[in-house]
This record gives structure tokens, C-alpha cells and sequence, in this order.
């Protein structure tokens, strides 16, 4: 049986500490830096729909207004100005003053407004018409579209009434 003294613990300890100091030492690790420059450019940009205006059924004898509303949508990056404004229509001899729905050769007067008092035609800002405006939120801007077909056009025959209207946003 071994007998275990103070100079055995030593020795083993010098021998543990001697190849300690063979084993290869850990790296110092040096370090250099710098900066990434990130950039990027938002532009502006805008979206438009339309939802449709029906009058529905029109009896021109009746002697009364026939009112509706439609709308656009618009979507435009935040902060950005916009501004929509409508064409005449595509009816034969439509003016700002007066649209004109089509069937056949058979016209029906209408206009489009701004305002649900039915006062300001919506146009391109010439005249006594106006555009309508807004800034960008990023999010759909809904704005409600009003029409009139105007009473006293007794002689307009049945049919089925359609126009086109071009809707643009200026941004």
C-alpha cells in the first residue's frame, strides 16, 4: 500500500503545473470596426378605385330629383397630397354643366357632386367645378361620390342609361 505524503502531493502538483505551462496559451483576440450605411428612399404613390353609382329605377314623370351616391377610394403613401378630380363622361355632348348617360342614341342628364347638398360639381378645377383633396395616410381614404339625374326630361325614352367617367388622382 502506498503511503501518500506531503512531498508526493508537491511533486504531482509541480508536475501538473509543468505541463500547464507546455500547453500552448489562449490567442489574444484583436478586433477593428467600422460602419454599414443603410439607406433607402420612400417614394410617393397613390391607388384609386371606384365604386359604381346606380340611380336605379328613373320615372321622368315623376317630377322629382333622382339622387344616388357611388365613391372612390384613394390610398397614398403618408404625408402625400392628393388630389381626384372626374372627366365628363363619355356621353355624346357632355359637359362639367351637364353628363350625359347613354342608351343608343338616347341621352339621360346627370352630374356628379362633391357634397351630399348636391351644390359643387365634381370636375378638374376649371370652371365653377372642383377636385376633391386629402393627404395620405397609407390606409384607403373612402370618399362618397353624389349624383343627380335632374327632373323635366319627360321626353328621355326607357331604356337601360349608362356613362364612363374617368376618375385621376394628381399626387
Amino acid at each position: 500500500m502506498f503511503d501518500i505524503t506531503a512531498s508526493a502531493v508537491r511533486i504531482a502538483g509541480i508536475i501538473l503545473g509543468a505541463s500547464a505551462a507546455l500547453a500552448p496559451a489562449a490567442a489574444s483576440a484583436a478586433t477593428a470596426s467600422s460602419t454599414l450605411n443603410v439607406s433607402a428612399t420612400v417614394t410617393a404613390n397613390c391607388t384609386v378605385s371606384t365604386s359604381a353609382l346606380g340611380f336605379g329605377n328613373v320615372n321622368t314623370l315623376s317630377g322629382a330629383n333622382v339622387d344616388g351616391t357611388g365613391g372612390i377610394s384613394v390610398t397614398c403613401t403618408n404625408g402625400t397630397a392628393w388630389s381626384a378630380s372626374a372627366g365628363v363622361g363619355s356621353g355624346s355632348g357632355a359637359s362639367f354643366a351637364s353628363r350625359r348617360m347613354t342608351s343608343g342614341a338616347n341621352l339621360l342628364t346627370y352630374n356628379l357632386f362633391t357634397d351630399s347638398g348636391r351644390t359643387t360639381v365634381w370636375g378638374d378645377g376649371t370652371g365653377s367645378t372642383a377636385t376633391i383633396g386629402d393627404t395620405g395616410t397609407g390606409s384607403a381614404q373612402a370618399v362618397t361620390i353624389y349624383g343627380r339625374v335632374g327632373s323635366g326630361q319627360i321626353s328621355v325614352p326607357a331604356g337601360s342609361y349608362a356613362d364612363t367617367v374617368s376618375v385621376t388622382v394628381t399626387y
